[in-house]
């Protein structure tokens, strides 16, 4: 899907895009760290229709609940192809065992097999973490592996 980034001077940035209906959809991340939903007219390409304004924090809550569950959806299609393989996600909760240290620490996939493949943190996927990227708490990690391996990796982040 394409998207079209706009500079609004002194503003912030416009994020554009057509959905499957056909409508033009525009996302303004404001300097303020607020975000406006807006809608074109199809008639006047220039006029859009506020949907829903949103604070940082609220904009967060919302990638969040958008952006783990469609990576996991991602990698669940590469389990298919590979039989007994499926994909699962865990948190990493605030002030536990594991917030604030290196996703190595926790030996995930020495004692399990199954591998961490990708940490969504506030809505933005880091694919591929490292042993040295650091968990924060509410990050939730996106994991690859057998049933049983997915259970393991939970139970060592939950403690």
């Amino acid at each position: 899907m394409d998207v079209t980034e706009v500079l609004l001077p002194g503003l912030g940035l416009r994020y554009e895009f057509t959905n499957h209906r056909g409508d033009r959809i525009g996302v303004v991340a404001r300097q303020t760290g607020d975000y406006e939903l807006v809608v074109y007219e199809r008639d006047d390409p220039d006029e859009g229709r506020s949907v829903l304004e949103l604070n940082a924090e609220e904009a967060d809550t919302v990638a969040e609940i958008l952006g783990a569950p469609r990576i996991a959806e991602r990698f669940a299609g590469l389990t298919e192809e590979a039989p007994g393989l499926r994909s699962g996600q865990t948190e990493v909760r605030p002030g536990s065992r594991y917030d604030g240290r290196p996703l190595g620490d926790t030996q995930a996939r020495t004692l399990t097999g199954a591998s961490v493949v990708a940490v969504v943190r506030g809505g933005i996927v880091l694919p591929s973490p490292s042993p040295q990227d650091v968990l924060r708490g509410g990050d939730v990690l996106v994991v690859i592996g057998t049933h049983e391996g997915i259970a393991a990796v939970e139970q060592i982040i939950q403690g």
